[in-house]
């Protein structure tokens, strides 16, 4: 039995998609989630649904349960509680006796400064200290963290952040969570670590350069003193936590944070990863 973890969230519930295109029975998946009724789609495919709240860890042992290997894919929020969940779901995991957790961290979790790293690290310490048999999916930036806002970047004209020049290696959502089907469905896995980046690294002035080039509007960037860029997120109604990592995301890809290309993405997906224009194509489309 595989579970996947937030298989109703954006990655998880492609995670199992990935899974059934490989071939894996659904009755063979089991779809760990908060509210088991928004998976009703995929109980109806034959995927096991339980309910797992990393909020409440007295469901995560239960959700466990018979696993032989567990895609445990991290939370989100602020540091503090997502380290807890994390440690929760660890306990759990080692309480069920999983035989597998595969845990999608970032792309160079122990040296990478980047201030959401600190929760990486603490859950692979976690999991190294727990004697769970573990792989480590160390995943680069997705390119959606920056495609999503692309409509209203281009009815405005304009990317704005504090990344300055600096290159991010990024990859489709879909690429990493194919990467993590296909070391879900490979053997002796226990204690690899795989860098998982895209091909290719891009600055947010190229991004607009190819939003530009498909929406055949003028799109430019700015770059922002790391305040200036604060204020406009917390303007847009951001919350606190999540200004402050976008923040300190972009002044660290300014340093060089997310700009090394590895070769384990494609090498796990057989293809290479899909290039930024595809992704900017797929956000601009209709």
């Amino acid at each position: 039995m595989i579970v996947v973890t937030g298989a109703t969230g954006q990655f998880g519930r492609l995670a199992v998609e990935k899974l059934l295109a490989r071939g894996v029975p659904a009755a063979e998946i089991a779809a760990a989630v908060r509210t088991p009724e928004k998976a009703a789609d995929l109980a109806a495919r034959g995927v096991e649904v339980r309910e797992a709240d990393y909020d409440r860890p007295e469901t995560l042992a239960p959700a466990f349960a018979g696993a032989d290997k567990l895609l445990f894919v991290s939370a989100n929020g602020p540091d503090a509680l997502r380290i807890a969940q994390h440690r929760a779901v660890v306990d759990a995991a080692r309480e069920a006796g999983v035989g597998l957790v595969a845990y999608t961290s970032v792309v160079d979790a122990d040296t990478n400064p980047l201030g959401l790293a600190r929760v990486h690290r603490d859950t692979e310490a976690a999991l190294a200290g727990s004697g769970l048999p573990t792989v480590l999916l160390r995943n680069g930036w997705y390119t959606e963290n920056y495609t999503a806002a692309l409509p209203d970047a281009v009815e405005r004209g304009a990317i704005v952040g504090s990344a300055g020049e600096g290159r991010i290696a990024s990859a489709a959502r879909a690429d990493y969570a194919e990467a993590a089907a296909a070391v879900l469905t490979r053997d002796d896995q226990a204690g690899r670590v795989y860098e998982l980046t895209g091909d290719r690294a891009w600055t947010l002035a190229e991004l607009a350069a190819a939003a530009t080039a498909v929406s055949g509007r003028e799109v430019v960037y700015t770059d922002l003193p790391a305040e200036r860029y604060a204020r406009i997120l917390t303007d847009a109604g951001l919350p606190d936590f999540l200004v402050e990592l976008l923040v300190d995301s972009d002044t660290k890809v300014a340093q060089g944070a997310l700009e090394r290309v590895a070769g384990d993405l494609p090498a796990l997906l057989g293809r290479p990863a899909t290039p930024l224009s595809d992704s900017v194509a797929e956000a601009l489309k209709g």
